[in-house]
């Protein structure tokens, strides 16, 4: 297979038709081999636009997503990212080309293990892998960017908390079949401003916070 035209192909036919044009963000994609990301027997489907299977019922975002994601982020080489949901380490390790200390959370062991050989192979350091969960809120340090991989039904306050001055996070939010592609901006003390991006659907975060039931 000619993984670079492969390449080639994903960001002028997916990438850029999703407005993606950050030419930083397209050059990275060039640069971090996705097929090196992916299970060996869907090696040959790493640059197809597709949420390709990673095992314990968790799936890779699409080659769209994660760039369209990065771009709307706009990190700093001097910021701080907390990412829940390490999965595959793909998306990890765009982040922390981005950035300077990218923290990666995974409830799934075998991930967190299998990301710390996928990064130290493609000489990326800069990475602190954790397991446990997330879902919630992850620990009282504050970050730039804050990432959630997996969808929850609503966006729990502690993540707010855990957002630096002029931070963001980015989220899934809702029900399938309506979920929001979420960005949340730290404006202002108490000031957050949402905007919400695209419609999709993906996975939800084992755990995930979920809205206040009335009870009559």
């Amino acid at each position: 297979m000619d993984f670079e035209q492969a390449r080639f192909n994903m960001v002028e036919q997916q990438i850029r038709t999703w407005d993606v044009l950050d030419q930083e963000v397209l050059d990275l994609l060039f640069e971090v081999r996705r097929e090196d990301f992916v299970p060996l027997a869907f090696r040959s489907l790493a640059f197809a636009d597709l949420e390709i299977p990673i095992g314990d019922g968790e799936r890779m975002w699409t080659p769209k997503m994660e760039a369209r994601v990065l771009q709307e982020l706009d990190l700093k080489a001097n910021e701080a990212v907390l990412e829940i949901g390490t999965g595959s380490a793909y998306l990890t390790a765009l982040l922390a080309h981005c950035s300077a200390e990218v923290t990666s959370v995974d409830i799934h062991e075998r991930f967190v293990l299998e990301a710390r050989t996928k990064l130290t192979r493609a000489g990326i350091g800069n990475v602190k892998m954790k397991v446990g969960d997330g879902a919630r809120g992850w620990g009282s340090e504050q970050y730039e960017a804050i990432v959630l991989t997996g969808s929850t039904p609503v966006l729990a306050e502690a993540w707010l908390k855990q957002l630096k001055p002029g931070g963001r996070i980015f989220a899934v939010v809702g029900d399938a079949p309506a979920m929001s592609a979420r960005m949340v901006r730290w404006e202002a003390p108490r000031a957050m401003v949402t905007e919400d991006l695209f419609e999709t659907v993906i996975a939800p975060l084992q755990n995930a916070a979920q809205p206040q039931r009335f009870v009559f």
